[in-house]
């Protein structure tokens, strides 16, 4: 099952949460600044000692102070018009995160809307790839949840799974 929940991703209580993360995984701006204030310093400390994620690549490391047991990190594609790859590294980031999760089984996860805010990915065609994904994994998992900030987000998803 596939929920669309409009707030803060951080707030949630799921086994994972994945951060749409900045190469360094060093912490940033949106969701990735929201999800190391939220978790800690103790959360920087294990993405240093990771040392980066190539884009399309996911990581993981515990939530620390998060409800979340996990934080799985994407590097998603900066938008450059679509014909340089972007929407397959979209999708390996969404299916790489899938399988971290599975294998530390992971039962709920929620996303955020990967690559749509300031890496400029266009909203509608960001979720569709988003939603094909998580459809193909959803019996694989008890929630998966999008999460989305804004409300024009919130209701592309609600269409596209309508």
């Amino acid at each position: 099952m596939i929920e669309v929940i409009r707030g803060d991703i951080t707030a949630l209580t799921v086994d994972a949460v994945v951060n749409a993360a900045n190469s360094s995984l060093l912490g940033g701006g949106g969701v990735d600044g929201a999800i190391h204030r939220a978790a800690g310093p103790r959360l920087l400390q294990a993405c240093q000692a990771i040392g980066g994620c190539p884009t399309g690549e996911s990581r993981i490391t515990p939530g620390f102070d998060l409800d979340a047991q996990w934080v799985i990190h994407v590097v998603g594609p900066v938008w450059r018009g679509g014909s340089h790859g972007e929407p397959d590294m979209l999708k390996s980031c969404y299916s790489n995160s899938l399988d971290l999760a599975r294998q530390h089984k992971v039962r709920t996860i929620a996303f955020p809307c990967i690559s749509t805010g300031v890496y400029g990915y266009p909203q509608r065609e960001a979720a569709k790839i988003a939603v094909a994904v998580m459809q193909h994994a959803a019996k694989d998992f008890e929630r998966v949840i999008c999460c989305c900030f804004s409300a024009e987000d919130e209701s592309i998803y609600k269409q596209l799974l309508a």
